[in-house]
């Protein structure tokens, strides 16, 4: 593995996964939006937030986030491998 490579690695994942953080985070305010009809908790934390609508928008907003970030990473690292005939350098050593 280069250093190149592994900048590169490092490029691509960051770009992605921040690409799929902003995406779901639109995509959820919106079908929040939809859903309640009013804007989600800026601030879950806030006292004013209600309990339950802090506890579903950071369960929904964790999972969607995540689950976003988790697919974009592994369609990055694919597009590695097909790239460079080889896993990115944290990915390469992994047991499956």
């Amino acid at each position: 593995m280069t250093v190149a490579g592994s900048k590169m690695w490092s490029l691509m994942g960051l770009g992605a996964t921040v690409g799929a953080t902003f995406a779901a985070r639109k995509a959820l305010t919106t079908t929040w939006k939809v859903a309640t009809g009013k804007q989600p908790p800026q601030n879950p934390a806030h006292p004013d937030v209600s309990l339950a609508e802090a506890v579903a928008w950071a369960t929904v907003s964790g999972v969607a986030v995540g689950l976003a970030r988790m697919f974009a990473s592994r369609k990055a690292a694919d597009y590695y491998r097909r790239s460079t005939g080889h896993l990115p350098p944290n990915l390469d050593d992994v047991e499956v």
